[in-house]
This record gives C-alpha cells, sequence and structure tokens, in this order.
C-alpha cells in the first residue's frame, strides 16, 4: 500500500489542487534528465523537470500478479530536451525512468507512482513516443544458465577467454563505397576468410558516427570485394572513408570453438546433448532396434 506524505496528502484533501506529472530519466551512462506535463520547469529533487518538451504520458495499465504491464510518454524533440540523434544512438535505451506526482506550486510535495524501464523508442516528423515497461518484465528476461548444445558464452569473455585482442582476431577496415544503410563496401579485410566477422561486433572509429557499435549481419567476400552488412542502423549517414574497427564472431558451436579459436576447453555447451529427434523416437521390433521385451 502506498503511503502519501503528509503535505501532499493535505493538499489533495484540500479540494483545489495544483498537480502535475513529471519523469525522470536515469541513463546507463549516469545521466539524468527530467520532464514535465506541466508549462513551466519544475525543480524536482534537485533534477530539473522540463516542460520544452511538451511530454505527456498515455493511460497506465496496472494488473495484479506477475503480468507485464506499461505505458508510454510521447512529446516533442528539441534539442533542449530530448534530441532525435540521442535516441537514435541508442542512448535512452534501457534507462531507468520515474514517474513523479508533483504539486508545482511547492515541487518538494511529490509522489513517485511508478518505476520502469525505457523500452522501444520512436522517432518520427519530430516527436518521439517512448514506451515504459514495467519491473515485472525482468521475469522476462533469462537468469543462468539454458541446456543447449551451443555456447552460451560471449565470445571473448572471461567464461570463454579467447583475447581478441589478437591480430588473429580484430582488424581495421575503411568505407569505399556505401550500398544502403546497413550495407558497406570496405577494404583492409583481405587477409581474413569470409565469415570471419560475422556476428562479431563493428565499431565506427571515425565520422559522424564516430563510437557507434553494433553487430555484424554478414561478412561477405565476391568479386567487388568485401561486404559488411550490419544488424543496426547508424544514427547518421555513412560516409566513404569512415573507419571501423571489428572484431571476430562466432556461431557458438564446438567445431568452430576447436577448429578455429583453439577454445574446446572453455566451450559452454553441451554438444553430446540428445535432440528433439531422440525424444520422439520409438523403438522398431524387428528392425535392429530395441524388440520391447523389458515391456513384457
Amino acid at each position: 500500500m502506498r503511503t502519501l506524505p503528509s503535505v501532499l496528502a493535505a493538499h489533495l484533501a484540500s479540494g483545489a489542487t495544483t498537480l502535475c506529472f513529471a519523469w525522470r530519466v536515469t541513463r546507463r551512462d549516469g545521466l539524468v534528465t527530467g520532464f514535465t506535463d506541466h508549462d513551466r520547469d519544475l525543480v524536482v529533487d534537485g533534477v530539473t523537470c522540463k516542460a520544452a518538451s511538451g511530454i505527456s504520458g498515455s493511460q497506465s495499465t496496472l494488473a495484479s500478479g506477475l503480468s507485464v504491464t506499461g505505458a508510454e510518454v510521447s512529446g516533442a524533440l528539441s534539442h533542449d530536451a530530448l534530441s532525435e540523434d540521442d535516441l537514435a544512438a541508442g542512448l535512452y535505451d534501457g534507462a531507468a525512468i520515474d514517474h513523479l506526482l508533483v504539486n508545482w506550486q511547492d515541487p518538494a510535495q511529490v509522489l513517485l507512482l511508478r518505476r520502469g524501464t525505457i523500452g522501444e523508442v520512436r522517432a518520427q516528423d519530430g516527436v518521439f513516443t517512448a514506451e515504459i515497461r514495467s519491473l515485472s518484465d525482468g521475469l522476462n528476461q533469462t537468469r543462468g544458465r539454458l541446456l543447449s548444445s551451443s555456447c552460451d558464452a560471449d565470445l571473448g569473455d572471461a567464461r570463454c577467454g579467447v583475447d581478441l585482442t589478437l591480430p588473429a582476431h580484430a582488424a581495421s577496415a575503411t568505407v569505399v563505397a556505401v550500398e544502403g544503410a546497413l550495407s558497406l563496401r570496405v577494404t583492409g579485410l583481405s587477409a581474413f576468410a569470409q565469415g570471419a566477422f560475422a556476428r562479431g561486433r563493428a565499431r565506427l572509429s571515425s565520422g559522424a558516427n564516430a563510437g557507434f557499435v553494433t553487430e555484424v549481419k554478414a561478412h561477405l567476400v565476391d568479386a567487388e570485394g568485401v561486404l559488411l552488412r550490419l544488424w543496426q542502423r547508424p544514427p547518421f549517414a555513412v560516409a566513404e572513408g569512415d573507419g571501423i574497427t571489428l572484431t571476430a564472431g562466432c556461431d557458438k558451436q564446438l567445431a568452430t570453438c576447436r577448429d578455429r579459436f583453439s577454445n574446446a576447453l572453455n566451450f559452454r555447451g553441451f554438444p553430446h546433448m540428445p535432440g528433439n529427434d531422440f525424444v520422439i523416437a520409438v523403438a522398431i521390433a524387428g528392425e535392429g532396434g530395441y524388440d520391447g521385451s523389458l515391456l513384457e
């Protein structure tokens, strides 16, 4: 049960209220920003909540139990409040957000209504819409290990042990042609076989997208050279001459771990685990299989 601060409770009981909503956002890099649907900026718990964004919230759905519920906030994009570039760069992905009820005449009177994280963010025609996921959404995330024939470690992490700084697993490339927002022709990878950087990481090291990181969808070699296809669109247009640093990828299979990385000792999967065909197989008498004698 939520307990109201006595001063705010008295204000609500007065019958004439001066209330508004505010949202406090804490990004994963530690930056804290605030927004409000009031017509002027408010300082709430030391955070300036800006009114310039014209932000507003949708209807919020709550339910008993552990079902995942959520809401949305939307508003105008601006350099003073929330820029489209920041959203495109993923700076607000997974950010913590607090939904607050505030007495705008006395911002010290504040009540935390809800806490969650920012999920999907959409931006179009100067307006953004951000999904607010409830804390129960974390129950949908995988915890612990899964029994699988493939490896569940990330290439290069402590459980894997592969050194991605070695020249055999890292390289620098330069964009020579842009064939689409997600398809780049590059030079500098002639020493690597096709697929070496598929499922790996690509970091734009220069140009407008410097610092942007995404996963490599495909690493192809054809008559025209090397083509990289990315999973995520960079926030700005990639230009010829932009630099990319790449680290190798892995398909999580034992053969790849053993033959390519010489790392079978650290393989974190269960390659000999029976598959679905084994589970549903039925023994047939007289065909060299189990004759059913144990059932007699």
